[in-house]
């Protein structure tokens, strides 16, 4: 090679590795605004829960209105808490997996748990064509539902939370669960 032609290599390459870290760079200022968009879309006084938080007191009506603890449902078991809708998409496929996954656990496993972020008839509609035999609670969505309260800044669907027997937060997860994952994510 001449050393023209590896003038230009060279040139290549650096230009190659800047921009490498100019993308890094960028990338990073965007998570760092994503971040703090999220944060500010938290109300004040609202503090989301994280991995090692107790999980936050939650009080809100099943489908026949009672006012249901979530923390009372399974005391002394694993809940995974599992946030939907019935007109998210991603929400609806994912709810036979959970079902599958709930039936498995038997009396001693870990308790799903739906909370709907949907009005009552909406939830009984979408129950009659996919029916669930997990406890649903029921929320309005909004900046400070139960969601935010259990970690989802980003008021994206389907969430899941999962808790430890002692309720303490374990794991966070923002969107579905593909066929097969629930038990290795629940278990990690």
């Amino acid at each position: 090679m001449n050393p023209a032609t590896w003038r230009l290599l060279l040139v290549a390459l650096a230009a190659g590795g800047l921009g490498l870290v100019a993308a890094g760079w960028w990338q990073g200022r965007q998570a760092a605004r994503d971040e703090a968009a999220a944060a500010a879309a938290v109300p004040a006084g609202v503090d989301p829960a994280r991995p090692g938080d107790a999980m936050p007191v939650i009080r809100l009506p099943d489908l026949d209105g009672n006012v249901v603890d979530l923390a009372a449902i399974a005391p002394g078991r694993p809940l995974l808490v599992n946030v939907w809708a019935s007109w998210c998409g991603p929400c609806v496929e994912e709810m036979p997996e959970l079902q599958r996954y709930a039936r498995a656990q038997g009396a001693d496993g870990v308790q799903v748990v739906g909370l709907a972020l949907d009005t009552p008839e909406n939830v009984r509609d979408f129950l009659a064509r996919v029916p669930v035999d997990y406890p649903i609670l029921l929320d309005q969505p909004g900046p400070a539902d139960a969601s935010v309260h259990l970690g989802n800044t980003r008021g994206l669907l389907p969430y899941s939370v999962l808790v430890d027997a002692g309720g303490r937060v374990v794991r966070q997860k923002l969107g579905p669960f593909e066929a097969g994952e629930i038990e290795g994510w629940a278990r990690d």
